[in-house]
């Protein structure tokens, strides 16, 4: 019997493939969201600060001729690679094939499209672009040094609403979005680390050879299709078996026998199109969606 999943934490989103493919997911809360960026900042931090230390061991920025024209040097490239860090970290990470900078991966996170698609780079840049106007751009008047004129007191207080503002934002829309998420059409979503279960790896071993598919329909798909065939497979809904399995068949020329159970296909699919991917992985070949060719 087929149990229904009741969401009592209010984070279930119910999201549509291109394929037609209803599939449940859970967003990230504001908690998780703060958690992972934190530790994104740590390691950006850190990184400077070892960068820091070898310039000082190196001499860089050292005071000797033309008095604290080293030190001056030195502060500008500081900014301008903590500038290139926070900007280019995020951005680099969430374009790999995780989606997700090492922050978000520690806490079962990453960052997919909220259309159900492909996340495109733009979409990435915007979302971190925006970034840049939302945290780092308040914070840095902040912490500059300000007078005791009214001018620079309503910079400051200018500056501290700015940033309350955004950095609250999530915490007043129901699907915990950023206003990066808003403008590049992104949310993150939690990921959980699961390892398939028994049961399904038998269904797949002992049905794979029942179901003899060519080289060339298994490459139709990549990863982020297997990740959701999983979903599919877990989730286990009749209907959408019987949806997925007869996409899957038209896409890949399959013709089914009309006593052919939608899970038994869709299992000897997932093992095949799982086994080949891992097979090309070990030639340096990583496929990342069915549009990567």
């Amino acid at each position: 019997m087929h149990a229904s999943t009741v969401d009592r934490s209010g984070t279930t989103r119910s999201l549509v493939t291109p394929e037609g493919v209803d599939l449940r997911v859970n967003i990230a809360d504001a908690g998780q969201r703060a958690g992972a960026f934190l530790l994104d900042a740590a390691i950006i931090i850190g990184a400077l600060i070892v960068m820091t230390l070898a310039a000082v061991f190196m001499g860089i920025g050292a005071v000797g001729v033309g008095g604290g024209a080293g030190v001056e040097v030195m502060y500008v490239i500081w900014l301008l690679v903590f500038f290139l860090l926070r900007n280019f970290y995020f951005t680099a990470f969430e374009l790999s094939a995780g989606a997700a900078t090492p922050g978000k991966r520690a806490l079962g996170l990453r960052v997919a499209s909220r259309d159900g698609g492909r996340l495109r780079a733009e979409s990435v840049f915007v979302r971190n672009a925006l970034r840049e106007l939302e945290v780092f751009l308040p914070l840095s008047l902040l912490f500059s040094r300000v007078g005791g004129d009214g001018v620079d007191s309503w910079m400051y207080l200018l500056a501290f609403v700015w940033c309350a503002i955004f950095v609250f934002f999530p915490l007043f829309n129901r699907d915990r979005l950023r206003v990066g998420d808003l403008a590049g059409g992104t949310w993150v979503v939690r990921t959980p680390r699961r390892k398939l279960t028994r049961d399904m790896a038998d269904e797949s071993t002992d049905r794979v050879a029942v179901y003899n598919f060519t080289p060339a329909q298994v490459d139709v798909y990549g990863a982020k299709e297997l990740h959701v065939l999983e979903s599919v497979l877990r989730q286990n809904d009749r209907k959408t078996l019987r949806a997925v399995a007869d996409r899957i068949a038209a896409k890949i020329g399959w013709v089914r026998d009309s006593d052919e159970a939608d899970r038994d296909f869709l299992t000897a699919y997932y093992a095949a199109l799982r086994g080949r991917l891992e097979q090309r992985m070990l030639m340096g070949v990583r496929r990342r969606d069915k549009h990567d060719v």
